[in-house]
């Protein structure tokens, strides 16, 4: 063998082992990739089946029920629009309450109740997740709309 040809030999190797790292660091990052849904996207059906994601809006008030072992826990997230039931089993975020801004992250069941394996609680008074924070602003936006009747005051 030449030296031209040991030299193309490595560049050759070394783009092999290059490629396939390349391909190992892509599908570890993929399959380590968790997207965020709304309620109303889960509801329509748009969120992966059998891999986990995140579903984030408000805690419904009333919602939260614990299970007789005390670490389980059924609530439901809503974006104003639908409304998605979730259990959890495990200890909540001490900012977790009803009415709040919550992320769970895990999967959906197959009767439609997403199953989380971690719940996140708003971390601040101004925290809500955007998808949420634009549904209840057109809803607040529709609401404002219906109530600006112009009353005229007679003395």
């Amino acid at each position: 063998m030449t030296p031209r040809q040991k030299r193309f030999a490595f560049i050759g190797l070394g783009l092999v082992v290059l490629g396939v790292a390349t391909v190992l660091v892509l599908n570890a990052f993929q399959s380590n990739l968790v997207f965020f849904f709304t309620p109303t996207q889960v509801a329509n059906g748009e969120a992966p089946k059998g891999r986990s994601f995140r579903i984030g809006g408000m805690v419904e008030d009333g919602s939260i029920t614990r299970g007789s072992d005390g670490l389980t826990v059924r609530f439901v997230v809503t974006d104003t629009a639908k409304s998605v039931p979730v259990t959890y089993k495990g200890i909540l975020p001490d900012l977790f309450k009803e009415g709040k801004g919550a992320v769970a992250q895990g999967q959906l069941g197959p009767d439609g109740t997403f199953v989380a394996s971690e719940v996140l609680a708003k971390h601040d008074e101004n925290y809500m997740p955007p998808e949420a924070a634009e549904a209840l602003a057109k809803a607040k936006a529709s609401g404002e709309q219906s109530s600006n009747t112009l009353v005229i005051q007679s003395q």
